[in-house]
């Protein structure tokens, strides 16, 4: 190793010592088998997320045009991943932070799927046109923020503080996100449009009652055996 190397390998060993998360540190992380740019402006994609995208999957056709809300995109993960594998489609990826969305910018570029996705600063739906808030999408998906605020202590350093509080805390119960994007989404959707939903530890039976009056409910657990995505249809 170069002088150089070593000074790197030193400051980088002190920041991990401090709890950064390795991926803030070297400045990616891959998900869904792709390699995306994270900062502190965003979550660092996990692979519980990755059984969303693969739910999705299966339920959306690939040979036919639709048009896709992804909401809390933060890195873009979400979205990105739904643009390589459903090549007809068309993508928004809305999040509030205007940092994250131009971290998912860059990694939309860099992955070259730039041109099926557009990027829009909103409060989940709130900021798009009213022809986009009723009737308009075929699927909806989302990994919003869902940690209960009294859960916070529990979290590992490492998570509790580097990664970004917008993106990972919902109110008491971990719920107040899914309180408001349920109903619009059910707006925004065409009739048989698909919701997709990452949910958090012990929060199924809550999401069951709040989409109640949806069609076809369905729960996927994770690697753990933890229910981690909800699925609905309009």
């Amino acid at each position: 190793m170069t002088d150089d190397q070593v000074r790197n390998y030193e400051v980088c060993l002190a920041r991990r010592q401090h709890h950064e998360p390795i991926q803030y540190i070297l400045g990616v992380q891959e998900f869904y088998g792709l390699p995306f740019r994270v900062t502190p402006a965003v979550l660092i994609p996990r692979p519980e997320t990755e059984h969303l995208v693969e739910e999705v999957l299966k339920r959306l056709p690939n040979d036919r045009p639709l048009t896709i809300a992804d909401i809390g995109t933060g890195s873009g993960a979400i979205a990105i991943a739904l643009a390589k594998h459903l090549p007809q489609a068309s993508l928004l990826a809305l999040d509030l932070s205007s940092a994250a969305l131009e971290i998912a910018q860059s990694n939309a570029s860099t992955l070259q799927v730039s041109d099926s996705i557009k990027f829009t600063v909103s409060d989940l739906l709130e900021a798009l046109p009213l022809q986009q808030r009723l009737d308009y999408f075929d699927a909806i998906v989302s990994n919003p923020p869902y940690v209960p605020l009294e859960a916070a202590a529990e979290l590992h350093p490492q998570v509790r503080e580097y990664e970004p509080a917008s993106a990972l805390f919902a109110g008491a119960g971990g719920l107040d996100i899914y309180r408001r994007l349920i109903p619009q989404a059910h707006q925004a959707l065409r009739p048989g449009g698909l919701l997709a939903l990452e949910i958090g530890h012990g929060q199924r039976e809550d999401i069951a009652k709040l989409l109640s009056g949806w069609r076809n409910l369905d729960f996927q657990n994770d690697l753990q055996g933890i229910p981690r995505v909800a699925l609905a249809t309009k």
